[in-house]
């Protein structure tokens, strides 16, 4: 959709409302539940959630987004690109956070603009409309509709792939009354490319767009709240919060292969993560008691996975590290009341020990 062309069609103009409000994609789909998200009951079914019960709570509005909004006929997609394509140098003793997570909550930054455009639509046709907006809160496959209103294709690795923007996209969806006329779906570039499931460290990716949460290290070192097991400890890495792994091979991510728009919105610049998490050193998470942990993540998503998460993937991710120096920060931790934390700390410090 050309942007500098004044749309008529009502379809279009929620579109551009979209784009002028900031996103970077947006797209429309019928409220209709899919193939692919009937397939969350058997995904749920196999065990792969894990602990994330929620999932299961509210199943069937997650199958069929029309019991989540009565009356619902259309989804309206968004999409925001979180990552500009820049390198990141990796660093010997400095952890690893996943791109999306050390700038401002993706959550806060998306939702004003997506009630923002629930309040356009009423503008826009002129009477009251029905909707309901998510940013990857509520009950909604947001993916699956993502992909199905022609935003890009569901990867192998599970990932919306857009052809210029890649897959470093959030994604947000409105649900609606409105009719509104689906757009097409992109179609699959994946080919016979299996560098995603190959690069897994913990092979979670079982099969193409099948994933093993339970085995996930944005997973277990995120959702998870008990130890991280044993079996995968080594694989992370030295990954503290997420992964990006499967993104970081992925032939679509390439730089010089995206097309990034200007962020004349802002909204990007926002998420943009902040020095102290760009590649945080391993002494400074171990050192961190939980109340500088709470100002350091205060407003962005890394609170997800709570202090004592944080703790317990960066006693891992020492242990990983083969640099001694971390002992004595390690050792510390050892003596915590914190079964979980001490635990991790026993495991890092052998596994340091014989680096000596």
């Amino acid at each position: 959709m050309d942007r500098n062309v004044a749309p008529t069609r009502l379809e279009d103009r929620v579109k551009a409302l979209a784009l002028a409000l900031g996103f970077d994609l947006a797209g429309i789909a019928s409220a209709e539940p899919t193939p692919e998200t009937h397939f969350l009951r058997e995904w749920v079914a196999r065990g792969y959630a894990g602990e994330m019960g929620y999932l299961e709570r509210r199943l069937e509005e997650r199958v069929d987004p029309r019991r989540v909004l009565e009356g619902a006929r259309s989804v309206i997609a968004l999409g925001l690109v979180y990552d500009s394509g820049a390198q990141i140098q990796k660093e010997p003793g400095r952890a690893t956070v996943a791109r999306y997570a050390g700038g401002e909550d993706y959550h806060d930054v998306m939702i004003d603009r997506v009630r923002a455009l629930e309040a356009g639509l009423e503008a826009l046709v002129g009477r009251p409309v029905a909707s309901r907006g998510y940013v990857d809160t509520g009950p909604v496959q947001e993916r699956v509709f993502a992909a199905y209103a022609g935003l890009g294709w569901i990867g192998k690795n599970t990932c919306l792939i857009h052809p210029e923007l890649g897959s470093y996209v959030f994604l947000a969806v409105v649900l609606t009354d409105l009719k509104l006329s689906p757009d097409v779906r992109t179609a699959d570039h994946c080919g016979s490319c299996t560098a995603c499931l190959d690069a897994c460290p913990t092979g979670a990716l079982l099969e193409p767009q099948v994933l093993d949460a339970t085995r996930c290290i944005s997973y277990t070192t995120i959702e998870a709240r008990g130890p991280v097991p044993p079996t995968l400890r080594e694989s992370q890495g030295e990954l503290v919060f997420g992964c990006d792994i499967c993104q970081e091979v992925c032939p679509w991510n390439v730089p010089s292969r995206r097309t990034v728009p200007p962020d004349t919105s802002g909204l990007r610049t926002r998420v943009t993560p902040r020095p102290e998490w760009l590649q945080p050193t391993l002494e400074w998470l171990l050192g961190l008691d939980e109340e500088a942990w709470r100002r350091a993540a205060r407003g962005t998503a890394l609170r997800r996975a709570k202090f004592r998460g944080l703790l317990r993937n960066a006693l891992v991710a020492s242990g990983n590290s083969g640099d001694p120096s971390l002992m004595p920060l390690v050792a510390r931790h050892m003596e915590s009341s914190d079964e979980l934390v001490a635990e991790h700390a026993h495991w890092a410090m052998e596994r340091l020990r014989g680096c000596r």
